[in-house]
């Protein structure tokens, strides 16, 4: 936590009273970074894990520069998903009360009528994109009196496949706005469109520390696909398990059928998946916060935004398909300072892919450890073990992300 006060960051005595009824009275490392940029006007780029407090680094400063008197539909942040979207209005409801501004969830599976109404007299809707295109098709979004632009986990956003959408959305949007870019990641496609989007940005990267991300231990264990479920829930089953487990697969059908196979088991779980209804999806969530369920089967798109504490083990019975999904998944425990486990379903054809991810991610000594048999793609028999290390580091994985150019890319005159 810093050793500033939200007040030294220019934020409004309403927004800090606000906070502090939370219990919230210093700043966390990313709203540091943020806030003073955000309040003087200035376009952001950041860099920021998920649950290191960026919501209310700009949802503080976007509170304080927003006018209650002004027009309705100023301020417009796009989230990749329905929890997403829901998470960051619970965030935000305090801090946008104090300032008598009003703030409306849009997103799909919900009843688009009461969401309509909500959108008209908001000041900041917070949206998934292809149901904010259903509102302006309607008529009851205009944006062209938008003038703060957040997109919260952008990367995610990109895919999802929401490129041609959010691009269309951005179009319509004042070109003299200010934008805040949020991302794992600010790399490759997800560093382009950062540049178009935004002018003369601020940049900000965000690592938490050792002691914030806590510690994982990584497992990778072989299996014979016939042999998957019977390990799951052995795993599932394991003495002194305690705390929560999110299993990964890879479709929605396929998290529905393991839920089955599961309950035949005697092991009770629930599903989150885009094919449920949001009230569905709230009611899983529910559960397994509360502790009346222990574990958790979910998709890669509906985990996105899931900052759930206590969940002590990520399992993933389905491989990721590349690094960047690895530390997506696993990502999910060893939060704030605690300890978790990682573990990987690795089959014989996915040895050398996941050995990859490992080599990657500097777990090679991990995967080593497994004694899983690696055939050479170039027909040169078998190793054991991922990619030879480049160095004798055996420790946990990093982000594996380069650093972004500083270009500059007009998105339009301002």
């Amino acid at each position: 936590m810093s050793t500033q006060s939200f007040a030294d960051l220019g934020v409004s005595t309403a927004v800090v009273n606000a906070l502090t009824e939370r219990g919230i009275e210093r700043p966390f490392p990313v709203q540091e970074l943020v806030v003073r940029d955000v309040l003087a006007g200035q376009d952001v780029l950041t860099k920021s894990p998920t649950g290191s407090g960026k919501t209310l680094a700009f949802g503080i400063p976007m509170a304080d520069r927003l006018d209650a008197n002004g027009p309705k539909q100023t301020a417009l942040i796009l989230a990749p998903t329905r929890e997403l979207a829901s998470q960051i209005v619970d965030e935000m409801y305090s801090i946008c009360h104090a300032k008598a501004l009003a703030i409306a969830a849009v997103y799909g599976g919900a009843g688009i009528e009461k969401q309509s109404k909500a959108a008209r007299k908001a000041h900041i809707i917070v949206a998934t994109p292809g149901r904010l295109e259903d509102l302006i098709q309607r008529g009851a979004v205009k944006l062209s009196n938008v003038q703060i632009l957040v997109l919260d986990e952008a990367d995610r956003m990109l895919d999802m496949g929401f490129r041609p959408v959010v691009d269309r959305i951005v179009r319509q949007t004042h070109p003299n706005r200010q934008t805040l870019f949020f991302s794992a990641t600010l790399d490759g496609e997800v560093g382009k469109l950062a540049n178009e989007y935004t002018s003369h940005a601020k940049r900000h990267e965000h690592h938490s520390p050792a002691e914030e991300r806590g510690y994982t231990e990584h497992r990778f264990i072989p299996v014979q696909h016939e042999a998957k479920l019977d390990t799951l829930v052995a795993d599932l089953r394991s003495s002194g398990r305690e705390g929560r487990t999110l299993v990964f697969v890879r479709t929605k059908r396929g998290a529905d059928r393991l839920v089955k196979k599961l309950e035949r088991s005697g092991i009770k779980s629930v599903a989150m998946h885009g094919n449920k209804s949001q009230n569905q999806r709230e009611k899983a969530l529910s559960r397994f916060e509360q502790g009346q369920v222990s574990t958790l089967v979910a998709t890669d798109v509906a985990a996105r935004g899931i900052d759930v504490e206590g969940i002590t083990h990520v399992i993933n019975f389905d491989a990721p398909e590349d690094h960047e999904g690895y530390v997506h998944r696993i990502g999910r425990t060893a939060r704030a300072g605690a300890k978790g486990v990682g573990i990987t379903y690795v089959l014989a054809d996915q040895a050398h892919d996941i050995g990859k991810i490992a080599s990657k991610l500097e777990l090679h000594e991990q995967f080593a450890s497994s004694g899983i048999a690696v055939k050479s793609r170039g027909g040169g028999g078998q190793r054991q073990g991922g990619q030879r290390p480049r160095n004798g580091n055996g420790g946990g994985p990093r982000n594996g992300n380069r650093n972004q150019n500083r270009n500059r890319n007009g998105r339009g005159r301002r």
